[in-house]
């Protein structure tokens, strides 16, 4: 009789084992585990598009940063969903950390606070689709965001919505979209995407 219960735990822990294993795939993690390096300094920016998105008080403003290289000069590009859009010359800071600079997987991240939160919660999401971009070979696939905070991609056609997470509201299923730990101490001040 003791055999019998030893074979049975035995089963019960290899049945266990095994569902975890089969399971480990479809585990939506919350964040990423490739990390960003992006931290800007609003309140030495004073980018008035930057910080729409930085405001606890303007939920549902979402911006895009892009780190750009022109005429051996680094901008970082914002461009948020209500029609702003600006571009701000690196400075010294940042040209020291720009060694380091990991603006998402393929150099675009989206920011900003939900508005369907109470407190609002602050996102950082990847520019590119979650079901489309592969690393290697390196093809980019960037959303695009409207005014109402969804994020639509124009090969798989998934809308994403980045009030909530990102998860899909239209389209095939998939993955949500790939979200960063991130902070904000105000529309003037720092932004820090890891």
């Amino acid at each position: 009789m003791n055999l019998k219960k030893k074979i049975s735990e035995r089963i019960i822990i290899l049945s266990a084992l095994f569902m975890l294993i089969a399971c480990k795939d479809v585990i939506d993690y919350e964040y990423s585990n490739y990390h960003c390096n992006l931290t800007i300094d609003n309140s030495v920016h004073l980018d008035a598009t930057l910080a729409s998105s930085m405001n606890t008080l303007s939920p549902g403003v979402f911006t895009t940063i892009k780190p750009l290289y022109r005429d051996g000069v680094y901008y970082f590009h914002f461009r948020n969903n209500q029609g702003l859009e600006s571009k701000k010359q690196f400075n010294a800071i940042d040209e020291r950390l720009q060694s380091n600079l990991r603006v998402g997987m393929s150099n675009g991240l989206i920011v900003g606070f939900g508005n369907l939160d109470t407190p609002a919660h602050f996102y950082a999401y990847d520019l590119q689709c979650p079901n489309c971009f592969d690393a290697l070979p390196q093809r980019n696939y960037e959303l695009t965001v409207t005014g109402t905070g969804i994020a639509t991609c124009k090969t798989c056609h998934r809308s994403y919505n980045l009030n909530t997470g990102g998860n899909i509201v239209s389209g095939e299923r998939g993955k949500t979209m790939t979200r960063y730990r991130a902070s904000t101490t105000g529309p003037n001040g720092v932004l820090h995407v890891y």
